[in-house]
């Protein structure tokens, strides 16, 4: 289990856009990452379009967001 302040693992995931992103790769950058149990339901997609919103503040502070559900990749 991770404490406040302790640095993520290493970890590989295949995305959406068809890539593999590892944590390695957002090195120097902030990393959101949220998690949501099911694919399109309200609560998700709201959770998912608050970031989809945000999505430029985000940058601006240097950060990106990674969702992770237990489901199918959806391209």
């Amino acid at each position: 289990m991770l404490t406040v302040g302790q640095s993520a693992p290493d970890f590989n995931v295949h995305s959406s856009n068809g890539k593999t992103v590892s944590l390695k790769d957002c090195k120097g950058k902030n990393v959101v990452l949220y998690f949501y149990p099911k694919d399109d339901t309200s609560g998700c997609t709201v959770e998912a379009c608050g970031f989809r919103d945000e999505i430029k503040s985000m940058g601006k502070l240097n950060a990106i967001v990674l969702g992770v559900s237990p489901h199918d990749i959806h391209h």
